[in-house]
């Protein structure tokens, strides 16, 4: 799925299904673009993945057809700027709390006049092979996904989403959970009642919803859309290697006894 379909699909709220990536070898990035994601992200808020490495995953990611959104550790420019001339094909943003911070980020993201993007040449331009047509097609093309994740974001939700500029919504349940008061407990009746609230805000202005579950089955994936979701990141390498471990922990422990 190339970058117009994808934001085409988000923007229809069909259903759509992501990979994470938290570790930065390329053989799990190429495995991932080989799964049939419609689209990977690479998490730089919480794993120590670096410019030059993220550059890598979009490419591998790219070379197979799928696209890559990073998501950025902080709001800064300073990190927005390279992950969009290295050639990530949008963003998704942590921690959104308001419309102006929406609009800050859109600046950042979009050429003139729809925003204040500064025009350099890298790998995103095909080093300037390819500039005229690609600053002609972003700021139609590109992708925006915000996350809300806290008590402020869902008291601003209903603002946040008449901002233009967003594709799809992602929530952020354990965040959310910890600045409702709730750290950890997801399935709490408020918590719940938060990301019921936000999915139905975005059905209501056609916005994209998602969501990321650790250890996906189609059972739970089926669930999770009959919820209101529409675009599912399927767990991540971390996650999968994490219960990989734990299962064979618990088995080595079995047959010890």
């Amino acid at each position: 799925m190339e970058r117009k379909k994808l934001k085409k699909a988000l923007r229809g709220r069909e259903n759509i299904f992501g990979g994470w990536i938290s570790y930065d070898h390329p053989s799990i990035a190429e495995t991932f673009a080989l799964t049939g994601f419609d689209f990977i992200s690479i998490d730089m808020e919480h794993a120590p993945i670096s410019l030059a490495s993220a550059q890598r995953i979009i490419s591998i990611s790219q070379s197979r057809g799928i696209p890559c959104l990073p998501r950025p550790v902080s709001h800064s420019n300073d990190i927005f700027k390279p992950l969009l001339d290295s050639g990530a094909d949008g963003l998704v943003v942590q921690m959104v709390e308001s419309y102006e911070e929406v609009e800050r980020i859109s600046n950042y993201l979009k050429y003139p006049p729809n925003g204040n993007r500064t025009f350099g040449i890298n790998r995103a331009q095909d080093f300037g092979l390819n500039f005229d047509n690609y600053v002609k097609s972003w700021n139609e093309e590109s992708i925006l996904i915000i996350q809300i994740e806290s008590k402020k974001g869902l008291e601003n939700i209903d603002l946040i989403t008449k901002h233009k500029s967003i594709d799809g919504i992602m929530i952020g349940p354990y965040d959310l959970s910890g600045s409702l008061g709730y750290p950890g407990e997801i399935n709490n009746p408020i918590v719940k009642k938060a990301c019921s609230k936000i999915i139905e805000t975005c059905k209501n202005k056609n916005i994209s919803c998602g969501t990321q579950i650790s250890i996906p089955s189609e059972n739970n994936i089926k669930e999770a859309i009959k919820n209101g979701y529409n675009f599912i990141i399927l767990g991540s390498d971390l996650f999968v290697l994490s219960e990989w471990s734990k299962r064979t922990s618990e088995t080595i422990h079995r047959l010890r006894q």
